[in-house]
């Protein structure tokens, strides 16, 4: 799934987004920025969390060119406002605050896995 950066959308085409990127991809992270280039920390650490665990087996979408709108999408699925927020199999799991708790837990790995 690729999405072209600097694209403005409307509301409608980011739920579009959200739902079709939710629905196609076992692991999907909505973050700030990049997988290459994340733009705040949390979403650095929510990626290298995951690829610890799905190398490069996860999907990405960059929010920051709408993020007020990718917000209000993502909120109709999580009840969350705040990013990054990570799915697995259509479900939300967390932020990379919750991410980081089931790694010390040892949850994370078999949270992540889909097979």
């Amino acid at each position: 799934m690729t999405f072209t950066p600097g694209e403005a959308l409307s509301a409608e085409e980011v739920e579009e987004r959200v739902d079709s990127a939710i629905e196609e991809n076992e692991v999907v992270l909505f973050m700030k920025g990049t997988r290459l280039m994340p733009q705040c920390g949390f979403s650095m650490r929510a990626v290298e969390l995951l690829d610890q665990h799905r190398g490069e087996e996860f999907e990405t979408v960059n929010v920051l060119d709408n993020l007020d709108a990718y917000r209000e999408a993502l909120s109709e699925y999580s009840g969350w406002e705040t990013i990054p927020q990570t799915y697995v199999d259509g479900e939300f799991i967390g932020g990379s605050d919750i991410l980081a708790e089931m790694e010390e837990r040892d949850e994370l790995e078999s949270t992540l896995r889909t097979d």
